[in-house]
């Protein structure tokens, strides 16, 4: 009973229609026929995807300690150390991402943000050495590929190597703003600048709104 009532919101979830779906979600009634876990863990779900990351923590909380089942338990701590990670509080995203590794969770996912965490702390080795293991352990990880590459580019490392990195990941995932972007910096960085702004230019028609995009289209346009 409980997964008919939330199937329409977990349909437009699935969809990517995060809006529509947490207003779905926030719209139900109490009830004796909802699971409130199952309800908390969409709607946590719903406003991490749109990055209210304060809002996401209260409801993704409420699985990790609501007895909810060990594979979701694990997969809420995942996206806490993400959110953790992406706003600024990178103590607790490496605390989660240590105990993920310690339960086995998904490991090249978590070494791929123990690499994106080290990098926001200017900890350049330890961040490609976490991407390494990430991608030893799953060769063909795109978040781990299109990571390495970029902050290989980033600090003019073997360039070639990086882009073969970055247009891997992007060929696992051709629509992502984050691999178009990063194989555009590449070619910035290799001095290919018809290239450059072909993915760049691609990056932000997807994300307009990204900075970081906008960044290194200010910079390409220097050159």
């Amino acid at each position: 009973m409980a997964n008919t009532i939330l199937h329409e919101g977990i349909k437009k979830y699935k969809s990517a229609d995060y809006n529509g779906a947490l207003a779905f979600f926030l719209s139900l009634p109490e009830s004796d026929d909802i699971d409130n876990i199952e309800l908390a863990y969409y709607i946590g779900l719903c406003y991490a995807k749109l990055e209210h990351y304060d809002d996401a923590l209260l409801y993704l909380e409420q699985v990790v300690t609501g007895g909810a089942e060990l594979d979701r338990i694990l997969q809420c701590r995942y996206v806490l150390a993400v959110i953790y990670a992406n706003s600024g509080r990178k103590k607790l995203a490496e605390f989660e991402l240590n105990k993920l590794l310690e339960s086995g969770y998904k490991p090249a996912s978590v070494y791929s943000s123990l690499a994106y965490v080290a990098w926001k702390q200017d900890d350049v080795e330890k961040s490609l050495e976490f991407y390494r293991k990430a991608i030893e352990i799953e060769p063909e990880n795109s978040t781990a590929l299109n990571g390495m590459g970029y902050v290989l580019a980033c600090e003019n490392r073997d360039l070639t190597k990086a882009l073969s990195f970055c247009k891997r990941a992007l060929s696992k995932q051709p629509d992502s703003a984050a691999c178009l972007d990063s194989v555009g910096w590449v070619y910035l960085k290799l001095g290919l600048m018809e290239d450059a702004f072909k993915y760049l230019n691609q990056a932000q028609e997807k994300l307009p709104q990204n900075e970081e995009i906008a960044e290194h289209l200010r910079i390409a346009h220097e050159h």
